[in-house]
């Protein structure tokens, strides 16, 4: 009787077992197949990436090669090629590289746009804000302080990568708008703070004897009358040497 009640309860199991498959199983099939259809495709997602990333790297390390070469036009379009391959890093490594040759050229406007997508481009605040810093500088004589403090209040906050310089281009800007009395308290914290590079806290003591003394009030009156100096002509031909006589015909 033993055995009977035994092959009964494995024939009871057997058809429970058929019944939860037929139930169940289309739905375990299915789960099993777009998991592993999100695995490949995952894989495939990071398989494209590396390879862009390589590219970009290919494309930036020739654009180095370029520079250190002073072959500026190959490295410009090197640079174009990493950054339109490229993510991230790379994108915005050869974004700052590309507006570091438009400062160099004097392009400033194309600088400024290069850097600001430079800071767009990187999720890292070393990068981004270095970039951003370094527009904030080339906009100094031109852009209004409104303009210029906006841009320097994010990475002058505690703890990014470039506080100090972000508050010492703070102070320089209102010093340079004549805003004077405003600017020194910004020196006098750079000059005391712990944080502060030793670069940055020995400019700050010699700003704040310039305000202190009087001389850093006249740095907008300077600044401001250089700018509006007219610029020399230097496509001019002379008609004469500096010892007065008539330049010679023979190089």
């Amino acid at each position: 009787m033993v055995d009977v009640f035994e092959e009964v309860e494995e024939e009871l199991r057997s058809e429970r077992y058929r019944r939860l498959f037929r139930t169940w199983g289309p739905w375990v099939a299915g789960a099993l197949v777009l998991a592993l259809v999100a695995a490949l495709a995952w894989w495939g997602w990071q398989s494209w990436q590396t390879s862009r990333a390589e590219t970009a790297a290919a494309h930036y390390d020739r654009g180095m090669q370029a520079l250190s070469e002073e072959n500026i036009d190959a490295a410009d379009a090197a640079f174009v090629e990493a950054a339109d391959v490229g993510s991230g890093g790379y994108k915005a490594l050869a974004l700052h590289q590309r507006a570091g040759i438009a400062v160099a050229q004097e392009r400033i406007e194309a600088a400024v746009a290069l850097f600001d997508e430079a800071a767009d481009a990187s999720g890292q605040p070393l990068i981004a804000d270095l970039a951003r810093l370094k527009a904030a500088f080339l906009l100094m004589d031109t852009a209004p302080l409104e303009d210029i403090e906006a841009r320097l209040a994010p990475i002058a906050q505690e703890g990014r990568p470039f506080s100090p310089y972000a508050r010492e281009a703070q102070g320089l800007a209102r010093i340079q708008h004549g805003q004077t009395a405003e600017a020194r308290p910004v020196f006098a914290l750079l000059a005391l703070g712990q944080d502060v590079p030793d670069v940055v806290r020995q400019r700050a003591q010699l700003v704040q004897d310039a305000i202190d003394s009087g001389v850093a009030a006249s740095m907008a009156e300077i600044v401001r009358a250089q700018a509006e100096a007219p610029q020399p002509d230097t496509t001019a031909t002379p008609t004469q040497t500096p010892d007065g006589a008539a330049p010679s015909a023979q190089p």
